[in-house]
């Protein structure tokens, strides 16, 4: 089978996760896919697999005759996707010998713009994968998903020598939570890859320091008729919180290795408001200096408006793991060899996100991550093409020889 046809199997399995929930998963749903996929490894003829109650999907693939002595290579992606635009099930749509121009999605109205994302143009002649553009596609991380299993099934058919494997398939990274109950134990791997980049051929070690950013503001509330130096107007509190930030320091303005203060969502009357952020910097020491000048700011508005009316929160979500993988750069020279050996351009780029191979590396685990062949994540437009995730499963595949080859 190849990587895509799972791909089309997987988005349609209802699986977002919900950042405001407590319980772990996040949400049930992700139990479905989950299920399917201890199936599915069980088809390959892959015995020692487990699910647990957290929803971690673990398999072990032992190594083949001669090879067990090779150290546990590992293989992650996740299973959740991000719960925006992800209200009623995916449809997705081919696109044979995409022109690499506009493309209209489904009856939504929505165009996958070439003006939009220029990196279109790059794949005119291949077969492009949509949703219906009322959808997100799930391509992030069910591509992963899909790529893992595609090249396990290759090293099979072709009995392909390898040393000892680990996968597994995890729940609720959208939100943070994705290593909250990962086993490095049980998982067994000495390294391992996330598959969770974008373009394929992207090699990543360098990702965002996070944290994300709880302000709630408190309010006096009167009789406006009444109010001259006695009303406290909690959502204006909250406006003026924001107007202080530096108001480049953004998304939409920032890229490489510039970070951001990104404000995710906004509530409030007269009496309480409440703004949510997160927080991101490649640099430790510029990230520290983000959180301090929120702070500065609270600080300040307190004064300014009475102690106690502005309490904020920060909470710490994920580190860059540059510095574990400064330890082992073997990890990106194998895999940049994997990447030329299958005609793949590697990409060394930094990723302005993070995966959950940013919090295993600090728990022991280094685990660079590798990209998909998809795009436009988290909205309408994401989009995948065949040809890339083919590729993409190729680099998994020669990572795996390699690995085997590699004297440690």
């Amino acid at each position: 089978m190849k990587a895509y046809q799972r791909l089309l199997s997987y988005v349609k399995i209802f699986t977002p996760s919900n950042e405001e929930s407590t319980s772990s998963p996040s949400s049930h749903c992700q139990f479905d896919l989950a299920h399917a996929l201890v199936t599915e490894l069980h088809e390959l003829g892959i015995s020692d697999v487990t699910l647990d109650e957290h929803c971690y999907v673990y398999a072990h693939i032992p190594a083949t005759e001669g090879l067990e002595h090779c150290q546990t290579l590992g293989f992650i992606a996740h299973m959740d996707t991000v719960s925006d635009f992800c209200d009623h099930p995916v449809t997705p749509v081919i696109t044979e010998n995409y022109d690499g121009k506009d493309l209209p999605l489904g009856t939504s109205g929505r165009i996958l713009s070439s003006e939009m994302f220029p990196h279109l143009a790059s794949l005119k002649g291949r077969t492009l994968i949509t949703s219906d553009g009322t959808t997100i596609l799930g391509a992030d991380d069910k591509a992963g998903i899909a790529e893992i299993l595609t090249a396990l099934e290759q090293l099979f058919a072709e009995k392909i020598p390898h040393g000892p494997l680990s996968v597994a398939f995890t729940p609720d990274e959208e939100i943070g939570m994705g290593t909250a109950h990962f086993d490095v134990k049980k998982f067994g791997a000495d390294f391992a890859y996330t598959l969770d980049g974008d373009t394929e051929g992207e090699i990543q070690y360098e990702n965002f320091n996070a944290c994300g950013a709880k302000v709630v503001f408190h309010g006096i509330n009167v009789h406006p008729g009444s109010a001259k130096n006695t009303m406290v107007n909690a959502s204006l509190v909250a406006m003026e919180f924001n107007s202080m930030l530096p108001d480049c320091d953004t998304p939409r303005n920032t890229d490489d290795y510039q970070g951001f203060f990104h404000l995710l969502s906004m509530k409030g009357d007269v009496s309480q408001a409440e703004l949510q952020y997160i927080i991101r910097d490649h640099d430790a020491n510029t990230f520290a200096f983000r959180q301090k000048t929120m702070k500065h700011i609270a600080e300040l508005l307190n004064k300014k408006w009475g102690e106690g009316t502005v309490e904020l929160t920060i909470t710490q979500q994920y580190r860059n793991m540059k510095e574990i993988i400064d330890t082992c750069p073997w990890l990106i020279s194998l895999a940049e060899e994997a990447c030329r050996s299958c005609d793949v351009t590697p990409l060394i780029l930094p990723i302005r996100g993070g995966t959950d191979g940013a919090q295993l590396s600090f728990l022991g685990l280094p685990c660079p991550n590798l990209g998909t062949g998809g795009h436009a994540y988290h909205g309408p437009y994401e989009h995948i093409t065949v040809e890339g995730m083919d590729a993409a499963v190729k680099v998994a595949l020669q990572i795996i020889k390699l690995f085997a080859q590699k004297q440690f």
